[in-house]
């Protein structure tokens, strides 16, 4: 694969007293139904800064992300191709001694913005794989890396600053976030209901570091480490949500993102700043759930599901774009778009042109964004599970290739397959947004058409116009008949 850390100029290149600042906040885990805008009847946590920011700008009602885990989603997010592609088609990283998932010769949003002017720096949770040179690490891969992380001192190699980013301030994974990086070295070992503070407090310092060192755009990538497991509330959010630790940790995302909205506001930033905010899936089983319904709280809204499945409350998830005076305020928009979507929106806002070998599942929504009605073309999205399940989505209609949930959600699917149940499901979202009424059996033609649009994906390597790219390793479809 050739090297991709370039981009074709296209006439009107911005100037970088015009490049706007882009910020991505991507929360851990949030279910499209905890915003309390984007769920007012079946929501019962309190969003005051979401919903703050959706009013300031655009709610996207039918986005998706790349997968309904995490691990995929952030490589789609990032370079704008699903990690389907590569060895990962299925599950996520382990996070613990993985060879990175994205390609160093890979364009990523990162390295683009960066080669045209921009400051660069992610602040989070990484999960995309690096390596390290601490002895245990590599002597006993994984294992090494137990609930505390890589050691203090030890060097990552092939982390967020091989990929694009001049700065790196956070850690691997849920499971090891006590284990602090910075840069290339692991810093400190924290519990972990310190991290969510620290992240927070360092997006901020760096935003301050920003108004001092003035001349430069900056893209600021924050991925956020709650509210996934372990729910971990600081004290200050313990019980103020009535609907135990997940409401109370979900409240304290919110907060977080009004700190970073506000440190925005207070440096001068606001006016030219493109703040995107969203999830990497939906909200996890593991959050309770059940018992948050039993409280009328409903974390993936009326859609059927939650992470790691297959159905819409796996991947439908939050998305709200502020830019002022660019984007209309309060406007909403029903436009179905996919998280690997930003890469081609972010050369679009630069004028500049995606190489041929990137971005191949990326489609620009700036059009949307600018109230341009008309220039943005209809487009399947295509939506992966846990288990390695495929969904194909065009218009109303949704196929997909398993009987079950395709993760964790029940029936999974050996039971569905058990039960007898149709080994494909088609819905009609507009008039069945629950996904209750299979329709595989009374609309073939449907059926089939979806299935060529999946085939064609995987087969040209890419689901955008453009010159036919190679998969990583062969693609896995299962229930894709006649591959």
């Amino acid at each position: 694969m050739k090297a991709l850390f370039f981009a074709l100029v296209l006439p009107g290149l911005l100037s970088a007293g015009d490049k706007p600042n882009v910020v991505f906040i991507l929360a851990d885990d949030l279910g499209y139904g905890d915003v309390q805008c984007l769920n007012p009847q079946r929501g019962k946590i309190a969003t005051p800064h979401l919903d703050r920011l959706a009013a300031q700008g655009m709610t996207f009602t039918d986005a998706h992300s790349g997968s309904s885990v995490c691990t995929p989603t952030r490589y789609g997010l990032l370079t704008g191709r699903h990690a389907w592609r590569t060895r990962l088609q299925r599950g996520v990283l382990d996070g613990g001694n993985d060879e990175p998932l994205i390609a160093a010769d890979r364009l990523t949003v990162a390295s683009l913005l960066r080669d045209h002017g921009y400051a660069t720096a992610c602040i989070g949770k990484w999960h995309l794989g690096f390596q390290s040179d601490a002895p245990a690490a590599r002597d006993r891969g994984k294992a090494a890396m137990g609930k505390g992380g890589l050691p203090v001192g030890a060097r990552i190699l092939g982390g967020p600053i091989t990929r694009g980013f001049e700065v790196f301030f956070g850690c691997s994974n849920a499971r090891t976030m006590g284990s602090l990086i910075e840069g290339d070295r692991v810093t400190e070992s924290l519990d972990n209901v310190e991290v969510l503070p620290r992240l927070k407090r360092r997006a901020v310092a760096w935003l301050e570091e920003r108004a001092v060192q003035q001349g430069k755009p900056f893209f600021l990538y924050l991925p956020l480490t709650s509210p996934h497991t372990p729910i971990v509330p600081s004290a200050e959010w313990r019980g103020t949500s009535g609907l135990g630790d997940y409401g109370d940790f979900v409240r304290m995302t919110d907060a977080v993102v009004g700190e970073v909205l506000g440190a925005l506001d207070r440096l001068g930033f606001t006016d030219n700043t493109v703040v995107f905010f969203s999830s990497d899936n939906g909200c996890s089983p593991q959050a309770g759930t059940d018992s948050l319904e039993k409280l009328g709280h409903f974390a993936s809204e009326r859609f059927r599901g939650y992470k790691a499945d297959i159905w819409e409350g796996g991947h439908r998830v939050p998305l709200f774009v502020r830019w002022p005076g660019r984007i209309a305020a309060g406007s909403v928009q029903a436009q179905p778009v996919c998280l690997t979507d930003f890469l081609a929106t972010c050369t679009e806002l630069l004028k500049v042109e995606l190489p041929a070998e990137a971005g191949e599942d990326s489609v620009s929504f700036l059009p949307t964004l600018l109230g341009r009605v008309g220039e943005s073309k209809p487009r399947a999205l295509i939506h992966h599970s846990i288990d390695g399940r495929f969904a194909v989505r065009e218009g109303p209609w949704k196929l997909c290739f398993c009987a079950g949930s395709g993760g964790w959600g029940s029936p999974k699917d050996k039971e569905a397959e058990t039960r007898g149940l149709p080994r494909l499901q088609l819905y009609h979202l507009d008039e069945d947004p629950s996904e209750t009424r299979n329709l595989v059996a009374e609309r073939p033609e449907i059926v089939e058409r979806l299935q060529a649009v999946l085939r064609e994906a995987i087969t040209r390597g890419r689901s955008t116009p453009g010159y036919e790219q190679v998969n990583d390793v062969e693609v896995r479809a299962t229930g894709l008949h006649q591959l």
